[in-house]
């Protein structure tokens, strides 16, 4: 049966939606069709993304076919999948994006797909869209293309000319569960062809000798997704492979994303889904390493467990288990020592840094830039409080933690 243009926006912008590197997730689905009101969190396709400088845009997010012929057991669109399938020519994706742009649906376009005859065919079928929408369309807005890792180089060098930013997903933290879920895909080669947009990116940067710069590669960088709790791997080693990403490719975001039971999912797959807070422990993890000055590896070698304390945030339980350096002067404090201390983060770090220099800080000075006393009482010392014995408290944790609740009965 031909399925209508709506009907295959609807399966493919569905598929795409477990895509967590360019996500509006965690909204709830509500719209103005049936009820009074303006507005629909439910239109096919369209999600929200953050710039670095704090803007909101929208995006067309979508895959370009969900056929593929990969059987990776934690995706939904793996060949075994009983899922609807439907695709739209590279001619249909230019045509919705650039009336979905007209129409001020949208200021960009999240491209993806499952793997179709093979990984060149369709890596030339995802850099088409592009390159039409670039240069015969003269598309300006954003684009994002999820890159397909065994394509030719060539190919992928010829999709970083006209995208903003190019992604491969890791899939799975390590290689042993990548093999076991994903035994088509290769580590070796997903990390290859990161390399190669790694040094196509970093040409980009040097003058060429006639002292003209060669255009430009990507200037959003590149990113990747790995996706939690489907295998044995622990945050310590979700950590780990992210220190080795954005250390070895420079990556801009590794997006972490926890895994849940799909429709149609594979009996290899736990029937269970991890805690949604241990993705949001990871992320603050992954927020240390980048803006606190942390290295992943100490984030988690007082844990046994190789995992997060998911009752209290990376940062505070760090420094609980460190409990040596701490009171701080907050008036002589370095600041790599000041982002260390639980509650102050680094614009307050530079606040503070900034405002010693004129007077003496004390701890009305630090209510006053909001920060929270309770949180980092027990960790810095001023001219009027000294946390006294506070900071050796065997229950300090407790005055942190959540209070218990009782479980439900049903």
């Amino acid at each position: 049966m031909k399925r209508t243009f709506s009907e295959r926006l609807a399966i493919l912008s569905d598929a795409a939606k477990y895509d967590a590197s360019c996500a509006s997730s965690g909204s709830d689905r509500r719209g103005s069709t049936r009820q009074p009101g303006l507005g629909s969190t439910e239109r096919s396709g369209i999600c929200h993304s953050w710039t670095p400088d704090g803007r909101c845009v929208s995006l067309l997010k979508i895959l370009m076919t969900n056929f593929c012929v990969y059987d990776c057991a934690y995706c939904i669109n793996r060949a075994s999948s009983g899922v609807e399938r439907a695709r739209f020519s590279v001619e249909e994706i230019v045509w919705l994006t650039m009336e979905f742009c007209r129409r001020n649906y949208i200021e960009g376009l999240f491209l993806s797909s499952g793997i179709i005859r093979s990984s060149d065919y369709t890596m030339e079928e995802l850099v088409r869209v592009a390159r039409v929408l670039r240069l015969d369309r003269s598309f300006r807005g954003y684009i994002h293309l999820k890159a397909i890792p065994d394509a030719s180089p060539d190919l992928l060098a010829e999709a970083g000319l006209y995208t903003d930013r190019l992604s491969i997903n890791v899939e799975m933290p390590t290689e042993t569960g990548l093999n076991q879920y994903a035994p088509e895909k290769d580590a070796a080669g997903i990390r290859s062809a990161m390399e190669h947009i790694r040094k196509k990116m970093d040409a980009t940067k040097e003058k060429t000798l006639t002292g003209r710069r060669p255009p430009r590669f990507a200037p959003g960088g590149q990113s990747t997704q790995m996706i939690v709790g489907a295998d044995a791997a622990t945050d310590q080693d979700i950590l780990s492979s992210s220190s080795s990403l954005y250390s070895d490719y420079r990556l801009k975001r590794v997006y972490y994303s926890a895994f849940s039971p799909i429709p149609h999912a594979s009996q290899a797959l736990p029937a269970r889904r991890p805690p949604l807070l241990r993705e949001h422990r990871l992320y603050q993890a992954d927020w240390l390493f980048r803006f606190y000055g942390f290295q992943f590896q100490e984030i988690t070698e007082s844990r046994p467990d190789g995992m997060l304390d998911l009752e209290v945030d990376p940062k505070l339980s760090w420094a609980l288990d460190n409990r040596a350096i701490f009171p701080v002067d907050i008036n002589q404090a370095s600041r790599e020592l000041l982002l260390r201390v639980p509650g102050l983060g680094p614009r307050s770090v530079k606040v503070l840094l900034t405002t010693r220099r004129h007077k003496t800080i004390r701890l009305d000075d630090l209510e006053r830039l909001r920060v929270s006393l309770r949180k980092i009482r027990p960790f810095i010392t001023t001219p009027d409080w000294r946390p006294v014995k506070l900071i050796d408290r065997l229950d300090l944790k407790s005055l942190f933690a959540p209070p218990p609740q009782q479980l439900s009965l049903l």
